[in-house]
């Protein structure tokens, strides 16, 4: 199981576009995905309606046992390949600071026992996909602290940028605190539009700053993303042009992601050792 937290530190760059966009792709692969809604605004799991559940993100973080986290693990409409640890509103109580750090590891507590919700026959959670809130509080603290990687979303705008970059030096410290497994993925543009003088600025930029963390695929600002979400469909079903040329752009977003899974977790990074990394946080 290959645990993904997609971040940034400020809000509407995409984050959950990022995460429906790969489990859409998985699902398309036949890769049976989680999607973990620890966003309070819950759009993750309103796109991928699932049933009804007796429990939702806040009770299994108040109560990690696999009873509780059973009752708050539903399938999505979207078919069988892909499931929602349900989101909800008060999930914001558990995001503020609490002087016991034994807190965050709540989550982690949670996801390793969800072995134990597969059914006989069921293919156990090859991807866990952690939509976070566009905040550094305990939830986005809890999903690096569970992680094995973490996918760093980012418009190519100059305040997303800075965004970006608290983003990465919050993984790097979590990293360092709490979870020396913690790898970054990535950091993948959003809402790209190749015409775009400036946003071909910012992705150089982005380039001088984090070299090849950045994705080599940017997600093209295509209409049929909206459209899809407002259907709450996979962007892989909704069929027209722009939706197939950003669904090529997911597929290739979840190579690399399958990629790294498969890297040991205890061997040391192939391409951005921990100098490296020490470098693109100053």
């Amino acid at each position: 199981m290959h645990t993904v937290a997609v971040l940034s530190l400020k809000g509407g760059v995409g984050k959950t576009t990022v995460v429906l966009g790969l489990a859409s792709a998985a699902m398309r692969r036949g890769v049976r995905t989680l999607v973990v809604d620890l966003d309070p605004q819950c759009n993750a799991t309103a796109c991928l309606e699932p049933d009804a559940t007796d429990k939702e993100l806040g009770d299994v973080l108040a109560d990690p046992r696999p009873e509780v986290l059973r009752a708050a693990v539903a399938p999505s409409a979207w078919g069988e390949e892909v499931d929602v640890l349900v989101g909800s509103e008060d999930g914001e109580l558990h995001n503020g600071h609490h002087p016991d750090d034994e807190h965050l590891s709540k989550l982690t507590t949670a996801l390793s026992q969800l072995d134990e919700l597969i059914a006989d026959g069921e293919l156990p959670y090859q991807l866990v996909l952690l939509d976070c809130p566009p905040s550094l509080g305990r939830l986005t603290r809890s999903a690096l602290v569970a992680a094995d990687r973490a996918l760093l979303v980012t418009e190519p705008t100059i305040f997303a940028v800075s965004g970006v970059q608290r983003a990465f030096e919050a993984v790097q410290a979590e990293r360092e605190a709490s979870n020396p497994r913690l790898q970054p993925l990535g950091v993948v543009v959003n809402r790209v539009r190749p015409r775009s003088h400036e946003h071909q600025y910012r992705i150089e930029e982005l380039r001088e700053i984090f070299g090849p963390l950045v994705m080599p695929v940017a997600l093209p600002d295509r209409l049929a993303v909206q459209q899809a979400q407002g259907a709450c469909m996979p962007i892989h079903q909704w069929g027209t042009p722009g939706a197939r040329e950003v669904a090529l752009a997911f597929n290739l977003l979840l190579a690399r992601t399958l990629r790294a899974g498969r890297v040991d977790r205890n061997a040391e990074l192939d391409d951005f050792d921990d100098e490296e990394f020490e470098e693109a946080a100053e």
